[in-house]
C-alpha cells in the first residue's frame, strides 16, 4: 500500500532543517545517510536497487519539458520511500543545486572493502573471464573531480574504482551530482595505499602510475592484462609511495607551457588509451 504524501510548507520544519544539515559530512556520517538530488541521479539509484528512505518533491520546480516525475515517485514509493511534498521556498532551502529540478532523496551510505572487490572479480570471471581493469586514485581533493572520475571509470568499463587515503567524502552532494548517478553503478572501495598496494601485488595486478616526471609515454606502455591505473591528487600528484611502489610510471605528452592536466582530464586520457589497447587485444 502506498502511503499518502505529507505536505511541508514551513522552513522551520525539522525535516527541512535536517536536510540542510546533511550537506555537511559530520551530520551525514552520524546519520549514515546522504543526499541524492536530481531526476537522473535518483533514477539511476532506483535502477541499481539503492534503497531511498525519503523522497522530497516540489512540482513547482519540475522542468517544463519533463513528464516522468510521477512515474519516478511511484517507483520510489513502491520501493519503500516516504514521500514529502515541499513548497517552492522550502525546496529551494534544502536543494544544493542553483536551479533544482524538484526532486531530492535521502539514501543510506554503504562501505565496500577489498574483500568485497575479491568477490566481485570472482563473479565477473565466472560470467565473463577477462583481465582485471581497475582505477586507483589517491587523495583526490575536489568533489567535482571525483564525480567526473567516476563517470570516466564507468564509460571506460573499469571493474572498480579504489579510492586511497581519501580527502573528499564519497557521499559529498557534489560527488553524487558530478557522477550523474554513476556512483550507484561503479563499485567504489575506500582503503589505505599500503593495503591496496599489497592487495594488487598479491593478485599479480600491475600498478601503472601517471606522473609528469616519467620518461615513458602512456601510449607506449603496455596497458593490457591485469591492470590498475593509479592517479594522484590535483595539487600534489602521486605520493612518493606510489611513485616508488608502482610497477611502471608513465606520462601524458604535453606540448604547451602547462606541465600537467586536471586530474579528471588526465584520468580520461589514460583510461581510454588502456581501453584502446585492451580492445585491440581482445
Amino acid at each position: 500500500m502506498v502511503n499518502a504524501v505529507e505536505h511541508i510548507t514551513s522552513l522551520q520544519n525539522p525535516r527541512v532543517k535536517q536536510l540542510v544539515k546533511l550537506r555537511d559530512r559530520r551530520p551525514r556520517d552520524e546519520a549514515g545517510v546522504f543526499l541524492v538530488e536530481g531526476y537522473r541521479q535518483i533514477r539511476r539509484a532506483l535502477e541499481k536497487g539503492v534503497t531511498l528512505t525519503e523522497l522530497y518533491i516540489c512540482p513547482e520546480w519540475y522542468p517544463g519539458d519533463q513528464g516522468n516525475e510521477p512515474v519516478l515517485i511511484a517507483e520510489a514509493q513502491a520501493a519503500g520511500a516516504k514521500v514529502f511534498q515541499l513548497n517552492r521556498d522550502a525546496f529551494a532551502k534544502v536543494a544544493y543545486r542553483e536551479r533544482p529540478d524538484g526532486l531530492l532523496a535521502v539514501a543510506p551510505q554503504w562501505r565496500r572493502t577489498l574483500a568485497d572487490l575479491d568477490a566481485l572479480l570472482a563473479r565477473k570471471n565466472k560470467v565473463s573471464p577477462s583481465a582485471s581493469f581497475l582505477l586507483v586514485v589517491e587523495a583526490i581533493e575536489k568533489p567535482g573531480n571525483l564525480g567526473t572520475i567516476l563517470r570516466s571509470a564507468d564509460a571506460a568499463g573499469v571493474d572498480a574504482l579504489i579510492v586511497c587515503d581519501p580527502v573528499t567524502d564519497l557521499f559529498n552532494p557534489n560527488v553524487v551530482r558530478a557522477s550523474t548517478g554513476v556512483l550507484f553503478s561503479v563499485p567504489v572501495i575506500v582503503a589505505g595505499s599500503d593495503e591496496v598496494r599489497a592487495w594488487l601485488r598479491a593478485r599479480n595486478i600491475r600498478a601503472v602510475a601517471t606522473t609528469p616526471s616519467a620518461t615513458k609515454l602512456h601510449t607506449v606502455a603496455d596497458l593490457r592484462g591485469p591492470l590498475a591505473i593509479v592517479m594522484g591528487s590535483e595539487q600534489y600528484g602521486l605520493s612518493d609511495f606510489w611513485l616508488r611502489e608502482a610497477d611502471e610510471c608513465v606520462r601524458i605528452p604535453m606540448a604547451g607551457q602547462a606541465d600537467s592536466l586536471n586530474v579528471a582530464m588526465a584520468t580520461i586520457i589514460t583510461l581510454f588509451e588502456a581501453v584502446r589497447q585492451r580492445g585491440a587485444a581482445g
